[in-house]
């Protein structure tokens, strides 16, 4: 019986290759590697059992009559679970965990930037001007984290670290590590009056879909501000520009949106207060590596016939 084919949709395959080589799998498996901007040949897409990939168009799977298991590249699956031809019997696993250090720093670096005069100083710099700025602490500010998922634990830890007091939300409530309390998600309003920092860090399902609406954002304080280091989805645009230009809340930093790239003619770029973000937030240098480990691992889980990590439960959406 020949080796099951594993396809590698993604245009850095050398890190898979290499994680596959070096957990003793290359005889097992035969690797395929295909660019993100192609479509996998017909002959090995009727073949293909295994793949990994950022996302496929509609009509697509279907033809793959053998696939069995797809790897996301990404923690969030909406972009998969909404392709109206998602075989049913297929497992999908997402890339959860694999933004543990690098999104949690740049969540930091975007509250360190609402609170720091650097970006000011820069530009004084520009003017060779000498403008003495104060910059306001972190510590004793609250932040509140709605999804106090792998990613959200790992802010609080640091945010934590910063004298910071941490309140959020989790879909079962329970005690979390360097959190003060956790909220049911029918809580949120006692998050978001409380909080000075308001992170939303959720999965996009049915029930968060524009979640952070004019109602929601009436509940924050007028000197607070929202990141978002989720997804786009969560946020009625609108609601959210109209909420800073009224000062209901001081501002927000935006690092990912419904449509990307941002259009040019969208008013998140044009509105004081609010500060867009390229999707940097899960981006490093090694991030392939990482994301190989957990590949590899279900990997040798998917020929062993073992449940595969970070399964996606359909109905959630996540």
């Amino acid at each position: 019986m020949p080796a099951p084919l594993v396809i590698l949709w993604h245009d850095n395959d050398a890190p898979y290759r290499e994680a596959i080589s070096d957990a003793g799998l290359a005889g097992e498996v035969q690797v395929i590697a295909v660019k993100g901007g192609a479509e996998p040949p017909t002959n090995h897409w009727a073949q293909c059992e295994a793949l990994l990939a950022f996302r496929a168009k509609p009509g697509l799977l279907p033809k793959a009559e053998r696939l069995r298991w797809i790897q996301s590249l990404t923690a969030g699956v909406e972009g998969w679970l909404s392709l109206p031809d998602l075989p049913p019997a297929v497992t999908l696993t997402c890339a959860r965990g694999t933004h543990r250090v690098q999104m949690p720093e740049n969540i930091l670096g975007a509250l360190f930037h609402i609170t720091k005069p650097y970006a000011a100083i820069v530009e004084d710099q520009k003017q060779s001007k000498w403008t003495r700025r104060v910059s306001e602490t972190l510590a004793g500010k609250t932040l509140g984290i709605l999804g106090l998922g792998a990613i959200g634990v790992e802010v609080a830890r640091k945010a934590a670290a910063l004298e910071m007091r941490v309140i959020g939300t989790k879909a079962s409530p329970g005690p979390v590590p360097h959190v003060e309390r956790v909220y049911a998600p029918a809580e949120t309003g006692e998050v978001l009056a409380q909080s000075d920092f308001v992170l939303l860090l959720l999965p996009v399902t049915p029930e968060t879909r524009g979640y952070i609406d004019a109602a929601r954002l009436a509940k924050m304080q007028p000197s607070a501000h929202l990141l978002n280091f989720g997804r786009g989805e969560l946020i009625v645009d609108a609601d959210l520009v109209d909420a800073v230009q009224r000062k209901v809340i001081a501002g927000a930093i935006l690092d990912v949106f419904a449509v990307e790239p941002l259009p040019v003619a969208h008013p998140f770029w044009r509105t004081p207060g609010i500060t867009v973000l390229p999707h940097i937030g899960g981006l490093h240098p090694q991030r392939d590596s990482v994301v190989a480990e957990l590949f590899v691992e279900n990997l040798k889980r998917f020929l062993a016939g073992q449940p595969l990590l970070h399964a996606v439960d359909r109905a959630r959406g996540y």
